[in-house]
């Protein structure tokens, strides 16, 4: 078991992701093949489990009965949730789940306007909060990369005098920026009522893997499928899990 260390997380920034999944013994399966992770119990019940590589936690993948379809999504850390909630709503977003408490913190899940499945989370979180220790990259594929900073800069409260949050612009792409780091790029290019879920408004989960090559072959071995991506540092590939879950593979 990943030694689990706590803090309370830069507001605004991600703190965390996670895999709802239906099947959560064919999930452990898939992700052990393709990602080489290592699982645990945690303390949230039976229907969740830790993923860990090289006894750091990377993810959480859950099984909630009634929950949202199979998705990749990050939790963005907030001051309160019901605050955001409301703030969501205000902006005509959707607030699918919550929020609920959920072991020493609180959780909620919402969309955008343009559909875009995020989650945020109140209460300390694990040490995978710290931007350049983080074992994935969280990228917003946008139809309006500035529209949608706007809306995300109000509901989290990027760039106001006391977030720790700053907001860069960088040609057609949004920054967030939190102790020096990029922890959040926003960009256009989703295309609206795509047939294709890989080119929708959509948040992106990127992983960082030693070979995303090498994760792309086993990922088609194990049921799933695998399309390389430009536009990414390095090698990339958006991976597909047997129950349509997306998300990204990178080396760099």
């Amino acid at each position: 078991m990943p030694s689990l260390d706590w803090k309370t997380p830069v507001a605004g920034a991600p703190c965390w992701v996670s895999l709802t999944t239906h099947d959560l013994r064919a999930a452990r399966t898939f992700y052990a093949r393709v990602m080489g992770w290592e699982f645990h119990d945690s303390s949230l019940g039976d229907d969740f489990v830790l993923a860990s590589a090289h006894d750091r936690p990377v993810a959480g993948i859950g099984c909630p009965g009634g929950g949202p379809p199979p998705a990749w999504i990050p939790y963005f850390a907030v001051a309160g949730a019901d605050g955001t909630a409301d703030r969501i709503r205000e902006r005509g977003a959707t607030l699918a789940v919550g929020p609920l408490p959920l072991g020493e913190g609180r959780a909620a899940i919402a969309a955008d306007r343009e559909g875009a499945v995020f989650g945020f989370w109140e209460g300390p979180a694990p040490v995978w909060a710290d931007g350049p220790r983080a074992p994935a990259r969280v990228d917003l594929q946008s139809h309006h990369a500035f529209e949608a900073a706007i809306f995300y800069a109000e509901v989290f409260g990027w760039a106001k005098p006391r977030s720790r949050c700053a907001v860069d612009y960088a040609e057609d792409r949004v920054l967030v920026r939190a102790g020096g780091h990029t922890v959040v790029t926003l960009r256009g290019g989703g295309v609206d009522n795509a047939t294709d879920p890989r080119v929708r408004a959509r948040w992106i989960v990127d992983f960082l893997v030693p070979d995303s090559e090498r994760a792309a072959e086993a990922a088609v071995a194990a049921g799933g499928e695998a399309t390389p991506v430009d536009g990414l540092p390095g090698t990339a590939f958006v991976l597909c899990d047997p129950e349509g879950a997306l998300f990204t593979v990178s080396d760099r």
